[in-house]
């Protein structure tokens, strides 16, 4: 079987690729703001003193990279998403807390 061309100028497919990417990038908001649902339950939970847990982040890292190697995700960029992440959602704990 003959592989599909695409009739696309390389303009059109850039904009095609552009569009799913961005569509990729809505889910990943709607996702965003499931977790942090979550994190904001977690402050019912424990006292504004361990906000931070350095093993918690450590392990957390780990397993994400481990899991993003599964599916052929480079570490650095899991490790740099995850570290933003986690940073980011420290400080909507200590703004909640306030």
């Amino acid at each position: 079987m003959k592989k599909k061309i695409s009739k696309l100028s390389p303009g059109k497919n850039l904009e095609k690729v552009r569009n799913n990417i961005d569509k990729l990038d809505f889910q990943i908001l709607k996702i965003l703001s499931k977790r942090r649902k979550e994190v904001l339950k977690v402050i019912k939970f424990k006292p504004k003193s361990k906000i931070v847990d350095q093993k918690r982040i450590s392990d957390m890292i780990k397993v994400r990279v481990a899991r993003g190697k599964k599916l052929k995700i480079e570490g650095f960029i899991i490790s740099n998403i995850w570290l933003t992440m986690i940073k980011s959602f420290i400080k909507l704990e200590r703004k909640k807390y306030k």
